[in-house]
């Protein structure tokens, strides 16, 4: 049960993906800046973030914690999240959502399968095998078959 509650929250998060994107292509579009929807987005979602952690954080890290910290870290996901936000927000209206989000999402599970087999980021290794790339493979021409 666990397990379903988890896969349930991962294709509502990808459901939410969605309407974001498409709610901020739209406002890209009528800013004529798909730079400025980007920094509404990430600016508005720090400040959802902040509430989120003044409401539920039960303490913050030490200073000798935060100093143990690589330095790249503190900025490369955000450069990372940046750069995702504002290219769907170009794409989007010039693919259509469905393309744009099915290329993204093919991306994804290709990016995220090599990094999980090479255990990427300090995270458990899942080895690739042959199911796995049968199934990459079906998902890119069913990717290449509804969307070209």
């Amino acid at each position: 049960m666990h397990t379903l509650i988890l896969v349930s929250l991962a294709v509502l998060t990808g459901f939410m993906v969605v309407l974001q994107g498409g709610l901020n292509s739209k406002l890209g579009t009528l800013l004529q800046s798909p730079l400025l929807a980007a920094l509404s987005t990430l600016f508005f979602g720090a400040v959802f973030t902040f509430i989120a952690v003044v409401v539920t954080a039960r303490g913050l890290p030490s200073l000798p914690a935060l100093r143990a910290i690589p330095v790249y870290l503190w900025f490369t996901g955000a450069f990372f999240s940046f750069l995702a936000v504002t290219l769907f927000y170009y794409l989007i209206p010039k693919l259509g959502i469905g393309t744009a989000v099915a290329f993204g999402l093919c991306g994804q599970v290709i990016f995220s399968t090599l990094a999980a087999h090479f255990g990427w980021f300090g995270l458990m290794t899942e080895p690739i095998d042959l199911k796995k790339i049968v199934g990459l493979g079906a998902l890119v021409v069913g990717i290449l078959l509804i969307k070209l």
